[in-house]
């Protein structure tokens, strides 16, 4: 049986209700992939809150009382962000927003653009606002692949850009199948990242625990 007093995890909806609320400059899906580059990444000075407060670029939003404060940030920390740590393991790999649309233009340009802030979510909150990060060798490869998978993102933006009616319909949902394969190797170019790094991350919290001042 079920504690009555246990609290349910806020859903998606509101979630997005809150970051809404609270005018938050990041949006939902780049929010997730952000606390999960956090939470998997080796830097140990890195924190939820120090995450949350990134989202509004440094310091969170004034609030008008301790019960809105504690809304926000139970949602994400107490919600979101524990709710994303279950992704740290081999069998539980982490899944892109889904999106179901119409092979349009207009929607190819917003899948590419979500498909990029999705990745520099993931990379900003990895790096934890560092420019060099020592990273074990599969991450680091890794990295590299959603780099270059960004810049595609970002051609893909461009080229709609320029001309938003360039393809046939035909064209757009072979496109648009493309890139939905793309986002199966992002997928897993973002779980090859998690593995190890997580694993590094726990060595190095493990050899803090044996560490033992010398008594003289």
């Amino acid at each position: 049986m079920k504690n009555r007093n246990q609290s349910k995890s806020p859903d998606e909806k509101t979630i997005r209700a809150l970051l809404d609320k609270h005018g938050c400059p990041v949006l939902f899906h780049e929010v997730r992939t952000r606390f999960l580059g956090n939470i998997a990444a080796p830097d140990m000075t890195a924190s939820p809150l120090r995450i949350v407060e990134g989202l509004w670029g440094g310091e969170l939003p004034v609030f008008e009382s301790t019960e809105e404060a504690n809304e926000l940030i139970g949602a994400l920390v107490q919600g979101l962000w524990n709710d994303l740590t279950k992704h740290q393991k081999r069998s539980q790999p982490f899944r892109l927003t889904r999106l179901n649309v119409e092979p349009t233009a207009e929607n190819f340009a917003r899948f590419a653009q979500v498909r990029r802030q999705e990745l520099e979510g993931f990379i900003e909150g990895l790096c934890n606002g560092q420019d060099r990060i020592d990273l074990p060798e599969r991450a680091h490869h890794a990295l590299g692949h959603l780099g270059e998978l960004r810049a595609m993102m970002v051609g893909i933006e461009d080229l709609v850009a320029r001309d938003v009616q360039a393809e046939s319909r035909t064209q757009l949902e072979n496109t648009f199948k493309h890139v939905r394969e793309l986002t199966r190797i992002m997928e897993a170019e973002i779980h090859a990242a998690v593995l190890p790094c997580t694993r590094a991350r726990r060595h190095m919290l493990e050899g803090l625990a044996t560490e033992k001042p010398t008594l003289h």
